[in-house]
């Protein structure tokens, strides 16, 4: 082995015993701290029961058809509050579609009453009533026009209207937004009477004629807030 190579052997060896030495000599304390986060997103699980009603057939004008639904929240969070969307298609005996015209005719004269029964004994009341037609083509601000307010805030409880809310007298006014609503695991009656409007003239054209309704319930959260 060559002298610049021994000599170079001895200078490498030298520096590593200092940086051993240095190591040994140079302590001090030491801690640590580990935090770990978890954010888990809540659900909102609407449900209604039943989700098909017993058919309504053989209608004639002045027939009404009482039903009754529950709106049932299977989610982790609060529903704040439930917005109702109508869709429905008319079809005459043979299954074929009508023509626009008369299925909006039909429509028109299916009316919706909402009713409303504090004790659930005495005879429902009704609070308002719409037809299948309005309920589907107007929007919910017009929808609130047909509207009797001052007689819903007579009401001795909180009620739900599809396309208002909950809504009760002034003394519910200090009543907190999570009660109002459906809170988690908590169900909500929903209560109304279908009827077929008798208009005093002849309705021959609305004969033989079959409606298929479908009503969509949609739940909404509530208010975001500190955690």
């Amino acid at each position: 082995m060559s002298i610049k190579k021994k000599l170079g052997m001895g200078i490498l060896s030298a520096a590593l015993g200092i940086s051993l030495i240095g190591g040994a000599t140079f302590a001090y304390f030491s801690d640590t701290a580990v935090q770990t986060n978890t954010f888990a997103s809540g659900t909102i699980d609407l449900d209604v029961d039943p989700e098909v009603q017993v058919a309504m057939t053989n209608l004639k004008p002045g027939d009404w058809m009482p039903r009754s639904f529950e709106l049932q929240n299977n989610g982790s969070l609060d529903i704040k509050y439930v917005d109702l969307n109508t869709e429905y298609s008319v079809t005459d005996s043979d299954g074929n579609a009508v023509v626009p015209g008369l299925a909006d005719e039909y429509a028109e004269q299916l009316i919706v009453e909402f009713l409303y029964n504090v004790s659930g004994d005495d005879d429902y009341e009704v609070l308002f009533e719409v037809s299948l037609y309005d309920l589907a083509n107007l929007t919910p601000e017009d929808l609130a026009t047909k509207i009797d307010i001052e007689r819903v805030m007579t009401q001795p409880g909180v009620i739900w209207l599809p396309f208002i809310g909950w809504v009760g007298p002034p003394q519910y006014a200090d009543i907190p937004e999570e009660v109002t609503g459906i809170a988690a695991g908590d169900t909500a009656d929903f209560d109304v009477q279908f009827r077929f409007n008798d208009t005093g003239e002849r309705q021959n054209n609305l004969q033989d004629l079959h409606l298929e309704l479908t009503w969509t319930f949609e739940g909404f959260q509530t208010d975001g807030e500190e955690r």
